[in-house]
């Protein structure tokens, strides 16, 4: 029997073809696989079909983030190149990233037009405190995010091996898309086209929370148990009518993991507004979001540990399997599944 505590026992194999590079078109053509819990019974569908299989009942919670142009191209003073992935603010205009190349304290990095990053420090995960100036001016989060919106490129997560492409600023952003500051976009909702997204608001009652996805969501456990992992923490807020729904009776499709993470941390500490540092596991399961709709994740994440706390850890890899014998598309333009 699979030891749940142990971070290795939520590996599973995947054959390198079955990772989407792409979205598919159209949307509603996307596979979807439906987890009926009582039953525990897999039935292979495609999301099309979502609105047959959830119940009437439903209320439903989505992620408005919106992902921006996160990841820019520039040099050192040495001349040198570098990569810098913004990841999020902190106070006095200061930002944590992610630096492909060798920089210390100190180190200025320039970019186009006329974008400078100064190094303030190095964490010990990997992450780095720069402030940007613009003409020598520092600029605050606002202004950092419009010169990014001009010079920089689609954050594609790391197992998309390609460079992002002017479809990528549509096809990896959802179509309700409307608070700044993610560097991954809530997968789970890129399914819903316009016309699935207008039945959605007809059939059932919609609200929308904001987590800003942060790129430690791509980030592997690497503690041997459960209980050691550090959880990334992510800026979130949630509205009253958000509010109002999950301090309702009613039952709660959670559209996606970050949605699930944002509505189990209020139900936690009662915060409507702060950093969710929330980790979701068999030990550790969701105690309000009822019905969880989300795309396949990397083995040994924090996100099919989630999954496994909504439907235990040995189900879990059953599902995959399934999935992965089925040849689902996985990860970000993958397909996706229903936990009912």
């Amino acid at each position: 029997m699979l030891d749940v505590n142990l971070c290795t026992s939520y590996d599973y194999s995947l054959p390198k073809s079955l990772i989407a590079s792409h979205p598919i078109n159209p949307k509603e053509s996307a596979r979807l696989l439906v987890y009926e819990r009582a039953l525990k019974q897999i039935t292979h569908t495609n999301f099309g079909e979502l609105f047959s299989f959830l119940p009437k009942n439903t209320a439903v919670l989505l992620n408005d983030t919106k992902v921006i142009k996160a990841r820019i191209f520039g040099t050192k003073s040495s001349g040198g190149a570098v990569e810098l992935l913004f990841n999020s603010p902190l106070q006095n205009n200061s930002f944590k990233v992610y630096i492909k190349g060798r920089v210390k304290a100190g180190t200025k990095l320039f970019f186009d037009q006329n974008l400078q990053a100064d190094v303030i420090a190095l964490n010990d995960d990997g992450t780095r405190i720069v402030e940007f100036f613009h003409n020598k001016k520092t600029l605050d989060t606002s202004s950092l995010f419009e010169i990014l919106d001009k010079i920089g490129h689609v954050p594609l997560p790391p197992y998309i091996k390609r460079d992002d492409t002017k479809e990528d600023e549509s096809d990896y952003q959802t179509l309700f898309a409307k608070n700044e500051g993610a560097v991954a976009a809530p997968t789970a909702s890129l399914h819903f086209s316009e016309t699935m997204f207008d039945e959605l608001k007809k059939r059932f009652e919609v609200e929308f929370l904001t987590l800003h996805v942060g790129a430690g969501t791509f980030k592997g456990v690497e503690s041997e148990k459960l209980g050691e992992h550090i959880m990334h923490s992510e800026y979130f807020s949630i509205p009253n009518e958000a509010k109002r729904l999950i301090q309702s009776p009613k039952p709660l499709l959670s559209v996606g993991t970050t949605v699930t993470r944002t509505v189990e941390y209020f139900v936690r500490t009662k915060k409507q507004q702060g950093f969710c540092d929330l980790f979701l596991n068999p030990l550790n399961p969701p105690k309000r979001i009822t019905y969880l709709l989300t795309n396949f994740h990397l083995p040994r994440s924090t996100l099919i540990m989630l999954v496994a706390g909504f439907i235990g850890l040995e189900e879990t890899l059953r599902i995959y399997k399934s999935a992965v014998d089925e040849k689902y598309r996985f990860f970000s333009y993958g397909d996706c599944m229903l936990i009912l």
